[in-house]
């Protein structure tokens, strides 16, 4: 265990799977104390009898969950580190054929999600005074491409969130990262946005080595762990075979 990583406590959303799940792996082996947040109660109890973290079942989109989430959150002791992970795509339509239902779901778990636990939250961190947010965006919020207005629309957004709490949070000693990742293989980010295992397949298709959950939790636990003087604002990171969105090297067997 580190130094700077003792008592430390961190809530994890999304920590069913993907980046979240690795995430709270990576924090409990440096010693953290980890609510694990998501809606599958199945899935955080078997992380929680794997890891030894808190599992708390909680959608953060529903008001009486963030309620009920920062309720037990502060009973238990409380928290220094937000980790907002929990988001995700839906549709790769261009913006002609949009489906209104795709759009809203990505606008309610990628900004409205990550606003009402920040705000839960940001009181606690203040009153901690060596508070932290991070948040995993995407470069999906840094640069737009073809298929994917809705997912980019949603995550330039959270982009926006970010950089905005750092400004206005910053006399509060409270240190705002964002973590913005290229091309991910986890096992339901493609499955979700595209509802069919072959096109969820094709998007990682001769790849050679596209980041793993692991990585970016990999890079999310080496931010928060930083001391709380060093913020790290922006995290860019991509498989080096993705040298930008629009230019991803496949090779062909």
């Amino acid at each position: 265990m580190t130094e700077v990583s003792k008592n430390k406590a961190a809530v994890v959303t999304g920590a069913s799977t993907g980046i979240g799940e690795a995430t709270v792996r990576a924090l409990r082996t440096e010693g953290w104390t980890v609510y694990a947040v998501a809606r599958r109660q199945e899935r955080l109890a078997a992380l929680e009898a794997e890891t030894g973290a808190v599992g708390i079942p909680a959608d953060i989109v529903e008001d009486a969950d963030v309620a009920r989430l920062l309720a037990e959150v502060t009973a238990a002791g409380g928290i220094d580190t937000l980790i907002n992970i929990a988001g995700g795509a839906r549709g790769a339509d261009p913006v002609g054929q949009a489906q209104t239902d795709d759009w809203d779901w990505m606008y309610r778990v990628n900004v409205l999600g990550t606003m009402k636990i920040t705000r839960a939250f940001l009181p606690m961190l203040r009153e901690h005074g060596e508070g932290t947010v991070l948040n995993l965006t995407s470069t999906a919020g840094l640069v737009a491409y073809e298929g994917g207005a809705g997912y980019n629309a949603a995550k330039f957004a959270q982009h926006a969130i970010t950089n905005a709490l750092r400004l206005e949070e910053a006399e509060n000693n409270l240190r705002v990262i964002e973590v913005a990742p290229g091309l991910v293989f986890t096992e339901e980010f493609a499955l979700n946005r595209l509802g069919d295992a072959q096109a969820a397949q094709k998007v990682y298709e001769g790849v050679e080595k596209p980041l793993t959950a692991a990585d970016v939790a990999d890079v999310v636990r080496y931010a928060v762990c930083a001391p709380h003087h060093v913020n790290l604002d922006q995290i860019v990171m991509r498989p080096v075979a993705q040298a930008a969105n629009h230019k991803l090297i496949r090779k062909r067997g």
